[in-house]
């Protein structure tokens, strides 16, 4: 029994950041050394000092579509539609609120444009829903969704480009892989220039990532598929690192259980596309990730418990009290942490 009492920590509500930094690399950055078992309080554009040439960053290049929509139904009664996964051209996994309102067969309408009926039931307010409407659909959904900010920041985000990374290109997350959110087209150029080597992967962040963890016993906790892609290029680029034993740094968990879903146990990757459930916590072996961007996460998730794993419950405990005595800022437009 692993308990997730276990991971949790106390977090004064003024260090949740509700706004981004500008610019981006100007957040700060927590850096630990694992041969040295230092901490250093720095800023993420040090990350140029500190990575060697060789370093490979594997990134993820998802993009955030406007996830969260507000819909009606015929009682002019109003429904909060999160999109989780698209399915089909019209078809998505959804969260719907009030779930037990949002029955099969219903059909609820967004605008003149856009309407949506309930087709399928899961569980825990997810549904299955089909979309009908008039004109492009990722053109609409543009206009009408809503930044899917997580409940934590309640402030307005003037730009909703801050909550996509540089490198964002493929349409499909329900939030953002935020640990990517401080590089800039700048910082990577200059990477690039010293040497570090940027592979780009691809997972569509969704209730997997961001789904809270009910269970007292965490290996009761059931993750949510979500979907992933490695190219032939990326995989060639990532194998011949692994081959040269030059160390593999993941941006974002996201870009972890990616490559710890794929790897096999030489920490070598194929080319392919396909969903991951895998929940990475303490006991767990990497097979391929010798370093980790990270940001501050939530007590209790488990995005706490992989890093848990990637080091120990004890020492990433002592990390995020240094971080709350330093007044890090926390979360999705929080400070940063690298491990290596």
């Amino acid at each position: 029994m692993i308990l997730k009492s276990d991971f949790n920590y106390h977090l004064p509500q003024e260090l949740i950041a509700q706004t981004p930094v500008y610019p981006r690399d100007s957040s700060r950055l927590l850096y630990y050394n694992r041969e040295t078992d230092k901490i250093a309080d720095q800023t993420f554009h040090d990350i140029l000092d500190i990575l060697q040439q060789g370093d490979v960053l594997v990134i993820n290049n998802t993009r955030v579509i406007n996830a969260r929509l507000y819909a009606y139904d015929e009682k002019g009664r109003k429904f909060e539609i999160f999109l989780l996964k698209r399915l089909g051209l019209n078809t998505f996994e959804a969260l719907a609120k009030p779930a037990r309102k949002a029955k099969i067969g219903s059909k609820l309408v967004v605008n003149e444009q856009l309407s949506l009926t309930v087709n399928k039931i899961i569980d825990n307010g997810i549904r299955i829903i089909d979309f009908e409407y008039d004109g492009v659909f990722e053109d609409i959904l543009d206009k009408v969704g809503k930044v899917p900010l997580p409940p934590y920041i309640t402030e307005k985000l003037d730009d909703k480009e801050r909550y996509q990374t540089v490198y964002a290109k493929v349409d499909g997350s329900s939030a953002a892989p935020t640990a990517g959110l401080h590089f800039t087209p700048k910082l990577l150029q200059k990477l690039k220039e010293k040497g570090v080597e940027i592979v780009e992967i691809l997972l569509h962040v969704g209730l997997g990532t961001f789904r809270p963890v009910k269970a007292d016993n965490i290996l009761e906790h059931k993750m949510h598929h979500e979907y992933y892609e490695i190219s032939e290029t990326a995989a060639n680029s990532i194998n011949k690192a692994v081959k040269e034993r030059r160390r593999i740094i993941a941006v974002g968990t996201t870009s972890v259980r990616t490559l710890e879903s794929v790897a096999d146990s030489y920490g070598y990757v194929k080319a392919c596309k396909g969903e991951t459930d895998i929940f990475i916590y303490p006991g767990y072996q990497f097979k391929i990730i010798k370093g980790l961007i990270t940001n501050f996460h939530l007590p209790e998730s488990t995005l706490i418990m992989l890093v848990s794993a990637f080091l120990t419950r004890e020492k990433v405990m002592e990390l995020y009290n240094h971080g709350v005595k330093e007044k890090y800022r926390f979360f999705s437009f929080g400070d940063a942490m690298l491990i290596l």
